[in-house]
């Protein structure tokens, strides 16, 4: 299973230490994160570096080829946003995970997409074990009925 991790980078790094547990803990579940490096301490300087569209055409092919998309969406992103739409667009099963005492965009709250899931979590060990249960009735879904 290839998962799409969306967290933000431009729009604050106080979550870090959380996207950084939440990508080990997908890892740690032998699945393919290969946004896995937005996680990593340093992010914003090297995405600097590199050209808007250079980034935008990896992203959405790495959306594209991923069996659906994974995002921490407790410091707001524009980014991050426009990643759940366009996975959705695809018709692919989108996970948005926030801290339960962080209020969320209601463009989240209130999207009526059947593919869409939100989900608040207190902790980490918590956190873990909502990733285990989505991830587990994902799979139980039949080839083509998404």
């Amino acid at each position: 299973m290839k998962i799409y991790f969306a967290c933000s980078i431009t729009g604050g790094r106080d979550d870090e230490d959380i996207y950084q547990q939440l990508v080990g803990i997908l890892l740690s579940m032998e699945v393919e994160v290969p946004t896995a490096h937005i996680a990593e301490t340093g992010i914003e300087e090297l995405d600097a570096r590199e050209d808007p569209s250079d980034i935008y055409f990896r992203d959405v092919s790495w959306i594209e080829e991923s069996d659906l998309l994974i995002a921490e969406v407790s410091t707001p992103s524009h980014g991050v946003g426009y990643e759940i739409g366009y996975a959705l667009d695809l018709n692919k099963p989108v996970l948005c995970l926030y801290r339960q005492q962080v209020v969320i965009s209601k463009m989240i709250l209130g999207n009526p997409h059947p593919l869409l899931t939100v989900l608040s979590y207190k902790d980490l060990n918590e956190v873990e074990k909502l990733l285990r249960k989505y991830l587990s009735e994902i799979q139980d879904i039949p080839e083509g009925s998404i």
